[in-house]
Formats: structure tokens, C-alpha cells, sequence
């Protein structure tokens, strides 16, 4: 018996121990493909993981990226650049993560994140990514002044995506297959466009449920290619410093009204909304945007097909 007892209990000792790697190895691999994944797979174990393993829900997707990193990082050395990127994800990183969301990819500087729960998690996490960047941005200028101040675009779309696993049976990676990681990544392009902190689409904005802390203005619509339905885009407040955006709620009235107006092919009442807007707030840049739009289209004319749209030519 005795015996027998050291064997059983030698078994238990190794199953332990083998236990012990499992869950060593899966914390370590949480490290490079998300716990999220895994759960939505309903694995839990990334050994338990195989190729085209998918599975289909409505999420939000957010597109993150820092404005002219490469001038930024053509005077910084291979491990500045390296150093510079991994102390701003160490910034944002955390914020996607208390607002209940996960990292899906890092591309280079850009960060592509997901939000499995709700839209307004989403935004929050986005405006708290902006939040630390300026904080961050205050430390450096007190401790490294000539270090340039960072700016980022985050863009937000909400909808339904397949994720799963592709490859082949020697080289896998998780991967988020959608329409709506296609809209998210527009949405951020078009900050940069129209100089915009935060932008977001109509149906991550139908998916705010409490808007205290959140405000937003509607900038128009836009339409990807190959895609028959415009997407409304609307940008939000918070993104700005405090200076910035209580210049663009002075200003919302006449910058709704212009947006409309231009909207409803009325260019010259749209030419003058925006006037009023860039009187207040000269430096509005979707206001300088849609006055030499609408300026243009009042030289040249418009067909009688007019809808106001921003075609994106890019898919």
C-alpha cells in the first residue's frame, strides 16, 4: 500500500507541477495573444486554440494613432524609437483596459482595440487615452523641453466582426475579420483630415447610453468605397484640451447649422455659418474645411445629385 500511495501521490505532485507550467505558459501568452480571445473561443488554454476557430458578435472597435511619428522618430535612435513608443503604450494601455476593453494589435504606433461589452466604453476609453497623452506630454515639458509634445487621433466605429484564428498549420495569429474594423480605421484617418482628437460613427454614437462627460458635434458623412451607405461621423469635445473645446461648444450652434446647410447643397448660408464659427475660433480646422468646400462648390456649382457626402476613396 505504501507503495502504491507514493505512486499516486508522485502523480499528483506531477499533475500539479504540470498545472503549475499550464497556467504559467497561459499567463505569459496572455502577454501576446489577449484573454479576451481565448474566452470568446471558449478555450482556456491558448493550447486548446486551432486554426479557423471564429466566432461572430457586435463589438467597438478602436483605431488609435500618434500624428507625424515619423518626423518624431527620424531624430531618435533605434531603441529611442523603441523606448518613445513603449512609455506612450504604457500611457494608454491601461486606459483601454479600465474601460473594459483589450488590445487587439499594436501597428507600430498605432494601437487597434476592441470593446466587447458597450459603444460608451469605447468613447470613454478613447477620451481617457487623450487624457493621459496630455499628462504625459505636462511631465516630459517639465523634465525634457526640447522633446515635442505627442498629438494622437483615436477613431471609433461599432458593429458586427468575425474573430478567429488564421494561418496555416505551422504559423497562426488571431485576427478580427469586419466591415466595422474597415469604418474604425476610416474614422481615425479622419482626424487627421479634419484635425479632430476623436471621431466617431453614427452607430457607436446611437450606443451611448449615458452621454454625461461626452459631448459631441456632427461633422457630415462620408462614404467609403465600394460601400452603397454614407456613415455619419460625429466628433467628440473631450478629446480637446479644456481651451479648444469650450471654443468649439461657444461655437456648435453655427457650426450645426453650417454643417446642415451644406448638407442641403444651401452653400452660401453654409459659407456664412462658418464664418461666424472661424470669427469665435480661428483655428476650427473642419470649419477652414468645409468654408473652402463650400467656397469651391459656389465657384464651380453643384448637380442636381447633390448630397453633401465626403467620398473616401481608400477602402
Amino acid at each position: 500500500y505504501f507503495f502504491q500511495f507514493t505512486l499516486a501521490l508522485g502523480a499528483i505532485f506531477l499533475a500539479l507541477g504540470l498545472a503549475d507550467k499550464i497556467n504559467l505558459l497561459n499567463r505569459q501568452m496572455a502577454r501576446f495573444v489577449p484573454h479576451e480571445f481565448l474566452d470568446f473561443l471558449g478555450h482556456g488554454s491558448i493550447l486548446d486554440v486551432r486554426l479557423g476557430d471564429q466566432v461572430q458578435r457586435e463589438m467597438t472597435v478602436l483605431f488609435s494613432d500618434i500624428r507625424s511619428f515619423t518626423t518624431l522618430s527620424e531624430g531618435m535612435s533605434p531603441k529611442e524609437n523603441f523606448d518613445f513608443i513603449n512609455r506612450y503604450l504604457q500611457q494608454v494601455g491601461p486606459e483601454i483596459r479600465l474601460h473594459r476593453g483589450f488590445i487587439d494589435k499594436y501597428i507600430g504606433d498605432a494601437v487597434m482595440a476592441l470593446f466587447p461589452e458597450t459603444a460608451e466604453d469605447g468613447v470613454r476609453a478613447a477620451i481617457a487615452m487623450h487624457r493621459s497623452v496630455r499628462a504625459m506630454n505636462a511631465d516630459q515639458a517639465s523634465v525634457l523641453e526640447e522633446q515635442p509634445a505627442i498629438q494622437i487621433g483615436v477613431g471609433v466605429h461599432t458593429g458586427m466582426l468575425m474573430l478567429g484564428t488564421i494561418g496555416e498549420d505551422n504559423r497562426m495569429e488571431e485576427t478580427v475579420i469586419s466591415d466595422a474594423v474597415n469604418l474604425a480605421a476610416r474614422m481615425e484617418g479622419l482626424t487627421k483630415t479634419f484635425g479632430a482628437a476623436i471621431v466617431i460613427s453614427d452607430q457607436t454614437l446611437a450606443g451611448i447610453t449615458h452621454r454625461e462627460g461626452i459631448d459631441t458635434r456632427f461633422l457630415g458623412r462620408v462614404q467609403v468605397k465600394g460601400k452603397n451607405q454614407a456613415v455619419g461621423m460625429h466628433e467628440v469635445l473631450q478629446g480637446d484640451s479644456p481651451e479648444s473645446m469650450a471654443k468649439k461648444v461657444e461655437t456648435l450652434d453655427a457650426f450645426t447649422a453650417g454643417v446642415e446647410h451644406y448638407l442641403g447643397g444651401r452653400l452660401q448660408p453654409a459659407l456664412e455659418a462658418f464664418d461666424a464659427v472661424l470669427a469665435v475660433n480661428a483655428n476650427d480646422v473642419v470649419a477652414k474645411h468645409y468654408r473652402g468646400l463650400a467656397w469651391t462648390h459656389l465657384e464651380n456649382g453643384v448637380d442636381t445629385a447633390w448630397t453633401g457626402v465626403i467620398g473616401l476613396q481608400e477602402k
